[in-house]
């Protein structure tokens, strides 16, 4: 019997753990490469589940299909939102410290606007599989976990090889590294950033659908899924893809296997614990930084 618990909250925990890494990607992309900390990261992850929650309720649309008209809204909308909010603040002497300001500002914009349409009633996804599980033994892999997990994975593999495989994905790693080279190799500096804005964004949208199918969702909980994301990315190093991936799995095995053994009220105590623990021994994170 322990040894079926011990299973099943490994398995519970591995799942969670991809979406933390999801919304964690995203974060830690704007950071590394804008030095841009985006306080509404989360927010519209949640704003993404909602969409989709309204798509499927009034036309009966799965989720899925819902991820084809938000995920390119999204994008195009961060474009805008970098060109008219963020770009005019990467000129500041202190950009990280103006970043989280604004978007602080942005996130409870956000959040207001999710309460005024859809009220502060917690929600969850239930598309006609949900309920329903795949057992391996006596182990339970509920379908829509397994789906939020492998909407995660598509993601950061999809930003993985882009970054890596593709021209502009090598172009936004030159801004990152070095802005004023970049651009005196003929970067476009604004197109690239625009990027390095929109798809993040994306991301969490494409996360905040995957994080849904798991568990109920409300207006406030981007402030417990911004902490989580926070935690991801410093333990997984600010602009590491891999890191911040491998930090995500690690926080929710963490957090799946405690959930099964000691009280709630201890995870944060445990997980933040790791975090002060790796801030004091190793600051720029476990793993290298870099996509």
């Amino acid at each position: 019997m322990f040894e079926i618990l011990l299973l099943q909250s490994l398995v519970s925990g591995i799942l969670m753990g991809g979406i933390y890494a999801l919304l964690g990607v995203g974060f830690s992309l704007t950071w590394g490469v804008m030095r841009v900390i985006n306080i509404a990261h989360a927010g519209f992850g949640v704003l993404a589940a909602y969409l989709a929650y309204s798509l499927l309720a009034k036309m009966g649309l799965d989720p899925l299909l819902s991820l084809l008209i938000t995920l390119p809204c999204f994008f195009f909308g961060g474009r805008i939102l970098y060109r008219g909010l963020i770009r005019p603040i990467t000129k500041a002497r202190e950009t990280i410290v103006a970043s989280m300001v604004l978007t602080f500002g942005l996130a409870i914009v956000v959040e207001n606007l999710m309460l005024w349409i859809w009220k502060a009633d917690p929600r969850v996804l239930k598309p006609s599989y949900s309920g329903t599980a795949v057992f391996i033994g006596e182990v339970g892999l509920p379908i829509s976990q397994l789906i939020g997990f492998g909407l995660a994975a598509v993601g950061i593999l999809f930003l993985y090889l882009f970054l890596n495989h593709t021209h502009t994905g090598k172009a936004v790693q030159a801004t990152w590294q070095e802005r004023e080279g970049a651009a005196l190799m003929g970067i476009n500096l604004q197109k690239v950033s625009e990027i390095a804005f929109g798809l993040p964004i994306a991301a969490a949208g494409l996360g905040g659908v995957a994080m849904a199918m798991m568990y109920t969702f409300d207006p406030p909980v981007h402030n417990f899924w911004l902490i989580y994301m926070f935690l991801v990315v410093i333990v997984g190093g600010v602009g590491s893809i891999l890191g911040t991936a491998l930090a995500g799995l690690i926080l929710g095995i963490i957090t799946g296997l405690c959930m099964a053994f000691i009280p709630y009220q201890w995870i944060n105590v445990l997980t933040f614990g790791l975090l002060i623990v790796v801030l004091l021994v190793r600051p720029q994170g476990l793993f290298k930084t870099g996509v």
